[in-house]
Formats: C-alpha cells, sequence, structure tokens
C-alpha cells in the first residue's frame, strides 16, 4: 500500500507545486511545525513565516513561506500563500534583502503585537537560513 499523497501549492501568480508522490509534509504553522503524513486527519490551519519541507521519494525540497493557509483533507494538502520561495534560488542577497524589510517592520514603534511577532518571526527563519 502506497504512503503517497497529493499537494499542490498555489500563489497569486500561479500554481506554484503540484506532486502526487508526497510522503511527508512539515508546515510551519501557528501552533509550531505540523508533520502531515498519509491519513492524517482533517485539518486547516494559518501559516507563519517558515520552511515548507515537502518529501517525496527521499527527495526533500526546501521552501520558504510568509504567510498562508493549509487544508489537509482526503489525502489532499492544499497550501495557498502570497509568497513562496524554493531555498534553493534563494541567495544571500534576496535574504539580506527580505530581512531588512522585516528589521524595518520591526523597528516602527506603532505596530501591533501581532505585527511585532510576525516580523519577529519572519527575522528569525531568515538569519536561520542564512
Amino acid at each position: 500500500m502506497s504512503d503517497e499523497f497529493k499537494i499542490e501549492i498555489v500563489n497569486p501568480e500561479k500554481s506554484f507545486l503540484l506532486k502526487e508522490d508526497v510522503t511527508e509534509v512539515v508546515v510551519p504553522a501557528y501552533e509550531g511545525e505540523i508533520g502531515i503524513l498519509k491519513d492524517h486527519i482533517s485539518i486547516i490551519s494559518f501559516l507563519k513565516p517558515g520552511v515548507i519541507k515537502v518529501i517525496s521519494k527521499s527527495v526533500e525540497e526546501k521552501f520558504y513561506v510568509d504567510d498562508g493557509i493549509i487544508e489537509f483533507k482526503d489525502n489532499n494538502l492544499s497550501i495557498l500563500t502570497s509568497s513562496i520561495i524554493n531555498l534553493k534560488d534563494l541567495d544571500k542577497n534576496k535574504i539580506d534583502e527580505l530581512l531588512k524589510q522585516a528589521e524595518e517592520v520591526n523597528s516602527k514603534a506603532d505596530i501591533s503585537d501581532q505585527i511585532k511577532y510576525l516580523a519577529d518571526q519572519k527575522t528569525e527563519v531568515l538569519k536561520s537560513i542564512n
């Protein structure tokens, strides 16, 4: 019996990734990292800035996301995000640019706790990638 399920990642520009042979996905949710395997219970959750790991046939792909929503139902994982970047396409200059943007947001005095939390998360993740 196969341990594979389907994933689709969509951003505003296009369907970013579509695979039908995924064995595991780890997503950065507000509740913490969520590992999803075939036959996982149905779930809907919000993503925070972090790295999505997609594993298929012992090959691991990693993607940086700022935000998004995931839904897993009937062995289909859908991820909707406004911003996603494959880590192998993320060079030092792009990381530095994203870090600078997050630090600028964080330095503002009149931001909400939620915005500060997200900027802190983004800064932490980007520094760990760098």
